[in-house]
């Protein structure tokens, strides 16, 4: 196991969706291992595998960031099913960091993928764990949380993270 360099934006990995997973071998399994301690090394709720520079449809996400043992979801090729209701919270990113801002998700979803072992699952997620699968698969997609703001929330966060950028 590694902990790995978490790719910030603007990299173009961030921007691609990500291909999905043909072959379950040790790789895939290195990969998720290396994505765990990556996750809990920042510490972070999730992480999908582009953050880490590799552009397969991979996540993992531990909303206890590691306090509660069986809480770690790894899921391959995952896919949305179903989302209810509408809410805003406070989301950041590790691939955008020093920013944080009020992003409109579901408030509820479904979400169905395949263990490392090929058993599909399909898990519900409310509150942070539904964010943590939304968050994640957006990632999968292509997508950052600069595409669920607002553009004037956008204009004033992206000014904010540039100047961040410059002062680092």
């Amino acid at each position: 196991m590694a902990i790995r360099e978490i790719y910030k934006y603007p990299h173009p990995v961030l921007r691609k969706r990500a291909a999905e997973v043909k072959t379950f071998d040790d790789a895939l399994r290195r990969l998720v291992d290396d994505m765990v301690e990556t996750m809990y090394a920042e510490p972070g709720v999730g992480l999908a595998a582009p953050q880490i520079g590799v552009s397969q449809r991979v996540l993992v996400i531990d909303t206890t960031v590691g306090e509660r043992p069986g809480a770690l979801i790894v899921l391959v090729n995952p896919v949305i099913v179903s989302t209810t209701g509408r809410v805003a919270s406070e989301e950041g990113c590790l691939s955008v960091s020093g920013i944080r801002a009020e992003i409109p998700r579901a408030e509820s979803v479904e979400i169905c993928g395949w263990t490392l072992d090929q058993q599909e699952m399909t898990l519900k997620g409310r509150g942070l764990l539904g964010r943590a699968f939304q968050h994640e698969v957006d990632h999968l997609d292509g997508m950052l949380i600069w595409e669920r703001m607002g553009k004037v929330q956008r204009e004033v966060l992206k000014s904010q993270w540039k100047r961040l950028q410059r002062e680092a």
